[in-house]
């Protein structure tokens, strides 16, 4: 008798939800859009209730494919969740949103940044969390709405209101606050969480006037959360009952997904942002050329850490591309108007919608389309925002190269851009190293499955986790004779530091 696992993939733009087998193969599926509205001061903001019904209408459609394939429920052993990461809710002790969700990509906190960065706080910060101070990050932009709401304020310093991000509003719902947990990676993305103690920071939260905020309990990725009852949530015949044994940010989750169980293995997962995320070890390397320093992914009895490259607009410059300027009517004929031309003819879109992410954290930059001239054409454009996604990762690369003073052992490709072949072969041939690409475009939801099985004994070892996931990647080749975007690259890099 066959065993699945029910993972959540919990997005910005959509909830994925896919019961995978133990070989990690997907037997059902359900996917739900998720509206998240963006306002023209940079504000984003998604609603907390809209998050958690997307959820259950996403499990709904994954379990009712499940069930008309002649599958049975009862065969389902455990559950899992990886999540939008930085995103969070504040609520109350009764699971009632007390504001709308603020969004990762949210830019509300450049000015508490820049004050606190005056203060001198921003070596303090990296020292505890390792991150920077950016409105990237959550605690910034909770410390806004505590600037910016009375009653908010005054309910956080009576210690009546509850902080959390996606994973941990789900599992508050899903269990009827019986469980408010986290785990240590959607913990790392506070500024709150001490990445060395592994405990919410308590100089910082007193320093920060948080010091009563409700805060959930940190624990490992793999772990036993608490057992949600789905027959009672979604109203089911069937008696189905089954613990909740991972939590895991979607960036890290893919992480793990692709295999990166060694020091000196890295992913990269292109979607709405991009995340390029290297296993570091079980020590954490204070970045000297901007990278992050989070945890990679844990079990209860390991712990890796990560050097990470945050890039903040990737399949969203696409998005913008084709929603605003309307250059074409879906992304995928983006590849061919990209190779329509001969190469960029000079024009560089410098993608800094929110600002630019890791390596230079330019909070205030406006994004910009350069070196056009009455011979550009739609097709420039196009293809100028397709190459901008490689250089950001190149640009993550070698800062991370230069921190650990050694080269990547291998590079691993997920994320919805990795179907534009344009940019995949790119991307290798500009890194000049194979990219590995998973069969299952779902990493992050397998991440999660496969943390959530070594838990509930699916699996027994990451070992053969690595055995499983051999037999499921294929290679993208870098072609060494296309000098094209190691000179496009030349151009990229005096763009950006001319600013």
């Amino acid at each position: 008798m066959k065993k699945y696992i029910l993972a959540i993939d919990q997005g910005t733009s959509s909830t994925k939800t896919i019961l995978f087998d133990e070989s990690g193969q997907a037997a059902a599926k359900g996917s739900v859009d998720l509206k998240t509205d963006y306002f023209d001061n940079g504000f984003v903001e998604q609603n907390p209730e809209d998050i958690f019904q997307n959820v259950l209408d996403s499990v709904t459609e994954c379990l009712n494919d499940f069930t008309q394939k002649g599958l049975n429920i009862s065969d389902i052993v455990s559950c899992g969740i990886s999540n939008q990461r930085e995103t969070f809710i504040l609520w109350d002790k009764d699971g009632k949103a007390l504001a709308p969700a603020v969004v990762w990509a949210c830019k509300r906190s450049i000015a508490v940044c820049t004050d606190l960065i005056e203060k001198g706080q921003n070596d303090f910060i990296k020292l505890k969390t390792g991150l920077l101070l950016d409105p990237y990050f959550s605690g910034t932009k909770l410390l806004w709405l505590v600037q910016n709401d009375a009653e908010l304020k005054k309910k956080i310093e009576n210690g009546e209101v509850f902080f959390g991000t996606v994973d941990c509003w789900l599992l508050y719902k899903l269990t009827n606050g019986t469980h408010f947990k986290t785990d240590y990676t959607n913990a790392s993305r506070t500024l709150l969480f001490n990445i060395h103690t592994l405990q919410w920071d308590k100089e910082i939260l007193e320093k920060w006037g948080l010091s009563n905020l409700n805060l959930p309990q940190p624990c490992p990725s793999s772990h036993d959360f608490g057992t949600v009852n789905w027959s009672e949530i979604l109203k089911l015949d069937d008696n189905f009952s089954i613990p909740m044994t991972s939590l895991i940010g979607d960036s890290h989750a893919a992480t793990f997904g692709e295999g990166c169980f060694e020091k000196g293995t890295a992913k990269v997962t292109l979607g709405t942002g991009s995340s390029i995320m290297m296993n570091i070890g079980d020590k954490a390397v204070l970045s000297q050329a901007g990278m992050l320093t989070t945890i990679c992914w844990s079990t209860e009895d390991r712990v890796d850490y990560a050097l990470e490259g945050a890039i903040v607009s990737c399949g969203s410059t696409i998005e913008w591309l084709k929603n605003e300027l309307q250059l074409f009517s879906s992304p995928a004929e983006t590849a061919a108007m990209a190779t329509a031309i001969n190469d960029n003819a000079g024009v560089y879109l410098i993608p800094a919608f929110s600002g630019l992410g890791a390596p230079h954290w330019q909070m205030s930059r406006k994004a910009s389309i350069e070196g056009m001239t009455f011979g550009t054409t739609k097709n420039h454009i196009v293809r100028a925002a397709l190459e901008s996604i490689p250089y950001q990762i190149k640009d993550v690369v070698e800062a991370m190269e230069k921190d650990m003073q050694a080269a990547l052992k291998s590079i691993s490709v997920n994320g919805g851009m990795t179907q534009n072949q344009f940019v995949i072969h790119f991307l290798a041939d500009l890194l000049g190293i194979p990219l590995n690409k998973q069969k299952n475009p779902d990493v992050s939801a397998l991440g999660a499955a496969y943390l959530s099985g070594l838990k509930s004994g699916v699996y027994e070892s990451i070992a053969q986790l690595s055995e499983i996931n051999k037999k499921q990647t294929e290679q993208v080749l870098a072609n060494a004779n296309n000098d094209l975007p190691t000179n496009g690259y030349q151009g990229w890099k005096e763009k950006i530091a001319r600013f």
